[in-house]
């Protein structure tokens, strides 16, 4: 795969909200407005790219029993310095976006990416894989939130399009999920369904599915290497 395939790839092929289905949480939360959309699609990526490239760059230096909570610091750090940024110089996005900033440190997208593809390829292939799946993230959410600003408020980026009554419900959750719909089924229309999922994709690729579904104290060992909290 060249440099240019792994960029594109993320865009529409493997486009990690419309045709891996993943980050749909902040897809459907965040997306009630244009610039909600595109914060919380840049922000993601901005910790998408840095992680991926730090976790390159340590990948033969974690130990592999304890790759999870290393990525986890790793993606944790970057988050925080991205709400700073976001806190001093855009307060208005970051309390609009709230609790989800911090919510991207278990992103699906980027704990699956930094266990598929940063800790098995170079620090380069890792940065552009980075910035691709960023790039679909953020027009994925761009996307729904043009859509459901104008028909739910008749804005766009919050300047008004047209008076009248506007259909309130896209700006609710039915609304989130008929609009998340139709784009699923327009990528599926314009690419004849060839879209693919890989099963290294999902929940499976995702490096906090093995701690789904057992208990605290089950998820602790798992995280300490089975020593527990000492």
């Amino acid at each position: 795969m060249n440099k240019l395939q792994i960029i594109t790839k993320g865009i529409i092929k493997e486009n990690p909200v419309l045709v891996l289905l993943l980050g749909t949480c902040p897809t459907l939360a965040t997306t009630t407005g244009a610039i909600n959309g595109l914060g919380m699609g840049v922000s993601t990526m901005a910790v998408l790219i840095c992680s991926n490239i730090v976790i390159s760059i340590l990948k033969n230096i974690i130990p592999d029993k304890v790759r999870i909570p290393c990525y986890i610091v790793v993606i944790a750090a970057f988050v925080t310095i991205v709400q700073l940024l976001l806190k001093a110089y855009l307060p208005a996005l970051d309390k609009s976006l709230g609790l989800f900033i911090p919510r991207i440190v278990v992103n699906c997208i980027i704990l699956g990416r930094a266990e598929m593809f940063a800790s098995k390829n170079t620090i380069l292939d890792s940065a552009l894989d980075g910035i691709g799946m960023g790039i679909g993230f953020t027009l994925a959410l761009g996307c729904m939130g043009l859509i459901r600003e104008f028909l739910g408020d008749g804005t766009l980026f919050n300047f008004e399009v047209y008076h009248g009554t506007s259909a309130g419900i896209f700006l609710l959750a039915p609304g989130g999920f008929f609009v998340f719909a139709i784009l699923i089924a327009a990528i599926n229309f314009f690419t004849k369904g060839k879209a693919p999922i890989k099963k290294e994709f999902g929940c499976g690729s995702c490096a906090m599915s093995e701690l789904c579904g057992i208990s605290e104290e089950e998820a602790l060992q798992k995280l300490t290497g089975g020593k527990g909290a000492e």
